[in-house]
């Protein structure tokens, strides 16, 4: 991995090897700019503040080596990514305004991808993991974790069905609470539409009745007209003396059909007005049609204004003046619709009421499995705990867990009580700690010392890389207010967990360094950053010298060194025997 222009780093490489690695330096040289640049990689938070004060941006690149068949080589083969030789290249770089970019296998991908990477990739634990597993709620979901798909299938399960538990009640809250208003809202649908369909309106009948209304209103006038027209176009027997247009056309048609044979253009024109008179004597015979067929009824006028008036209060009252009565026809339509789901809404209320109660049955057998499963993996995941208290100095703790059930009147009805239920089941989890024989068991924070607590931890956090299909753990100072025989027997339990992984272990104690398979020192310049060579593997004399700085303070202290020697002599020789 290389880190360039991250916090005092200004440009380094570390080197991991497989095994057991451990990394040490000074307070403030860097140590955990280690762990930072490996949260980088693996889509942690970009904090902007841990760009170097200067620097435009702070960059971590790393090369990964990934199992044969791995799911992040499939997951990055999905998103484009090109595998080197079988090593997978990450970079990660955070620009000082904030801005964050993510490369996988030379393609450019959402930052989101890296943490699915290195979901499958590695497992952080550090003091932070420790004061978040203190919590009820993180122990039951590390119980949980542990336990497998023993728990999972039928806590997925039991999820399903509380989901739709939930849907199914909200939607029956909100069935009944708002009855009333429901009601309210059919009662005025029914009156709308029995409006409506006493009136049964037709989409445009009111631009019909207006054209109607207004032809009946002036009757009078328009037979007047029709008349006094077809009199001037066709004459009229009352009045020989009137001269009409039809005999007026005939004088002037004879006259030139007498001399049509002289002259082309006035035989056309004798044509024209031969035409004119054939459609002079149509309008004439269709204004008598109108004037014989127009009703002068103020019996249908009033019929037609009472029409009207029934229209223009339904229009007012469902639909608008732009719509009108066709606005009127399709509110009918929606509410009749509306009408029917509000009547079902009975019958529904029952349905889902029965499928609550299914619902309910199902549910608490799902949350009775889920507690067995839980109680089975309780047990072993105590055992296995307690099991590496043992090998951390503290032979006689004894860790149990404690899974409890709080009553609730409203609550899943189980073993002949009624007990709270929420998304993760009806079970309440502690881990208990009786450090020593006759110690009544109590909630580790209240019941562990600070050195007690950092191995119970540490423990817990080894029994969960047991069970963990990562290939690399990092323990960030988890060894924090341990020492002496306690911290000895840290370093060789983290030495054990390194021969089936890679295991990574930022520490300030020489007793755990002691057995690391490769040894890193992170060294600051005068200037108080770190190069390239800041970040560098020790020999054995080197390891020597660090260990004694480690111990005594001083690099070249006689009885320091000795001692440092002594630490990693006994740290080889169980694994050379």
């Amino acid at each position: 991995m290389r880190i360039r222009d991250l916090g005092v780093i200004d440009d380094a490489v570390v080197e991991l090897a497989p095994g057991f690695t451990v990394v040490t330096g000074e307070t403030g040289a860097g140590k955990t700019m280690v762990v930072t640049s490996l949260g980088l990689l693996l889509g942690g938070r970009a904090d902007p503040g841990l760009v170097r004060g200067g620097a435009e941006r702070a960059v971590v690149e790393g090369r990964l080596d990934l199992p044969a068949g791995s799911p992040a080589a499939a997951r990055a083969a999905e998103a484009g990514a090109e595998l080197d030789d079988g090593a997978l290249l990450i970079s990660r770089t955070v620009s000082a305004e904030g801005r964050s970019r993510a490369h996988v296998g030379g393609r450019s991908v959402p930052v989101g991808l890296l943490a699915e990477l290195g979901e499958d990739l590695i497992a952080v634990h550090g003091q932070s993991d420790q004061q978040r597993l203190l919590r009820p709620a993180r122990q039951r979901g590390a119980l949980d974790r542990y336990a497998g798909q023993s728990v999972a299938e039928p806590l997925a399960r039991y999820r399903t069905v509380h989901r739709r538990l939930r849907e199914v009640a909200d939607t029956l809250e909100e069935l009944t609470t708002r009855a009333r208003e429901r009601a309210q809202e059919a009662d005025l649908l029914r009156f709308g539409l029995d409006e409506v369909a006493a009136a049964e309106p037709v989409a445009g009948e009111e631009v019909e009745l207006a054209a109607e209304a207004e032809r009946l209103g002036h009757a009078d006038a328009l037979s007047s007209s029709a008349a006094l027209a077809h009199a001037a176009l066709a004459g009229d027997p009352s009045d020989p003396d009137l001269v009409d247009a039809g005999t007026l056309l005939g004088q002037a048609r004879r006259a030139l059909e007498s001399v049509r044979g002289h002259d082309e253009r006035l035989a056309a024109l004798a044509d024209r007005l031969t035409e004119v008179g054939y459609l002079l004597a149509d309008v004439a015979g269709d204004l008598a049609l109108y004037a014989d067929d127009l009703d002068a009824d103020p019996a249908r006028l009033a019929v037609v204004e009472e029409r009207r008036a029934v229209l223009a209060q339904l229009i007012r009252k469902y639909g608008s003046a732009e719509g009108g009565t066709a606005e009127v026809v399709a509110w009918a339509e929606q509410g009749a619709l509306r009408l029917a789901e509000l009547d079902g809404d009975d019958d529904r209320i029952g349905e889902l009421a029965e499928e609550h109660t299914r619902l309910r049955a199902e549910l608490a057998g799902l949350a009775a499995e889920v507690s067995a499963a839980r109680q089975a993996a309780a047990g072993k995941f105590a055992e296995a705990v307690s099991a590496e208290l043992t090998e951390l100095a503290m032979p006689h703790a004894r860790v149990t867990f404690d899974l409890t059930r709080l009553d609730d009147p409203a609550g899943l009805e189980l073993d002949g009580r009624t007990v709270a239920f929420g998304a993760h089941g009806v079970d309440e989890v502690e881990v208990l700690l009786a450090p020593h024989p006759g110690a009544s068991p109590r909630p580790i924070a209240k019941g562990a010392s600070g050195g007690e607590l950092s191995r119970v931890m540490l423990a817990v956090e080894v029994v969960f890389a047991g069970a963990d299909p990562v290939p690399t753990y990092l323990f960030d100072e988890v060894d924090a207010g341990v020492g002496g025989k306690a911290a000895v027997e840290i370093g060789r339990r983290l030495a054990k967990l390194a021969r089936s992984a890679q295991v990574v272990v930022v520490t300030h104690l020489p007793q755990v360094a002691a057995f690391a398979d490769r040894h890193l020192v992170v060294e600051k310049t005068n200037d108080g950053t770190v190069t390239r060579s800041g970040v560098k593997t020790l020999t054995d004399e080197e390891r020597v010298r660090e260990l004694s700085r480690m111990l005594a303070g001083l690099e070249d202290s006689e009885l320091g060194r000795a001692h440092a020697e002594e630490l990693l002599a006994s740290a080889r020789a169980p694994r050379e025997a």
